[in-house]
């Protein structure tokens, strides 16, 4: 996901000075690809890029394409490395064994374009379904790219869709959206048959961090390297902290005393939290707000033993549903990697909550038998 939040930035500064630009969106993939659907690219009129479409063997032709286009029509690129050969004459040399197909779509100022409406969803940490039609057989009169986008709360219907297919997609459009899993329809509509990438935007990973010490600085940044949203709680209330964790979007001094549910704290419901202030009882407290929450991650540093005297504490209050509370408990925290230094515990601790958000077990892929993604 961090592509996104850097695509939003370089597109806000080239939006402010009038110019335009291209969106490069993988549509779809057949096979092997490095990239799935729904990756992105920027790339400004100057041939900048901002994003990753591949693993670099695409991104330069694709240029080539964006300066040629003209800036009224999207166009839809198909690289397929059963040509291979041919691939390597033109420098392509396509790395994995797959099909990806791509929707360069220009990008005019000061009109609305899924860029506009993903940067809204970014800011309120709203989710959304982009409707990308990117081939259209029998008809010379609906233009490729985004027709519609939807969100929680209203529909937009960008400039150049087609009444009819607005129509024709809404509903699927909400459904990608409830089942959160995007598709790709085709409609046969009267002007002719179209083939549309409904993807499901997610919003950004939000992770809060309970505790400032400097093993927590790592995390930090590498759930910031990782496009996530990170917030600090320091139960300490040091101001130092805020300079040592100038990477996170949030840094809240505090004492445990003062520590709010989530509900009605200053931050917002977390999808993943990891308690490590290294006090048992801001542990404590730290746990007696995150237990009964949404977060849909704890995890807890140190062995096993002392957490399971927080949880002896917590029963003692009768905070704790062992069959809820504990499904989301991860302690002692972290994949078992042999960490033993801050940034391998951090490698540790942010690939398990990577693994456990994405409903994966955290093993080796050499020992998946299913494919990587699905």
């Amino acid at each position: 996901m961090k592509d996104l939040p850097a695509i939003l930035e370089s597109y806000q500064a080239v939006y402010q000075r009038g110019e335009a630009a291209f969106l490069v969106t993988v549509v779809h993939t057949q096979g092997s690809t490095y990239r799935r659907s729904g990756a992105r690219m920027l790339v400004t009129q100057t041939g900048e890029t901002i994003g990753m479409v591949s693993g670099g063997c695409l991104e330069q032709d694709i240029v080539e394409h964006t300066r040629q286009m003209s800036l009224n029509d999207a166009i839809a690129v198909t690289y397929d490395n059963t040509a291979e050969p041919e691939d390597l004459l033109w420098g392509l040399g396509l790395g994995c064994n797959g099909v990806v197909q791509v929707l360069i779509e220009p990008l005019l100022p000061n009109v609305c374009n899924p860029l506009t409406v993903l940067a809204e969803c970014w800011r309120d940490r709203a989710p959304a379904v982009l409707a990308n039609l990117f081939q259209a057989e029998g008809t010379t009169t609906i233009k490729l790219g985004a027709c519609l986008a939807l969100t929680p709360d209203k529909v937009i219907v960008f400039e150049q869709a087609h009444s009819d297919l607005v129509t024709a997609i809404a509903a699927d459009a909400q459904a990608v959206l409830q089942q959160q899993q995007s598709t790709i329809q085709s409609y046969d509509l009267v002007m002719g048959t179209v083939q549309v990438f409904l993807e499901y935007v997610s919003v950004p990973t939000a992770l809060t961090i309970f505790g400032a010490g400097q093993d927590a600085i790592p995390v930090a940044q590498l759930a910031k390297s990782l496009g996530w949203q990170v917030t600090v709680i320091d139960c300490r209330a040091n101001p130092v902290s805020h300079a040592h964790f100038a990477m996170a979007d949030q840094v809240i001094l505090t004492r445990r005393e003062r520590l709010l549910p989530l509900d009605r704290s200053p931050i917002n419901q977390p999808s993943a939290a990891v308690v490590m202030t290294h006090n048992y009882l801001d542990d404590l407290e730290a746990l007696r707000v995150l237990l009964p929450s949404s977060a849909s991650y704890i995890g807890i540093l140190g062995p096993k033993r002392r957490t399971e005297c927080l949880l002896q504490d917590l029963q003692a209050e009768g905070r704790v549903d062992c069959k809820v509370d504990l499904a989301k408990l991860h302690a002692p925290i972290g994949l078992d990697i042999g960490a033993d230094t801050p940034e391998a515990i951090a490698v540790a601790i942010v690939a398990e909550i990577q693994a456990v958000l994405a409903q994966r077990v955290g093993g080796f892929l050499k020992h998946r038998s299913m494919p990587i993604h699905q």
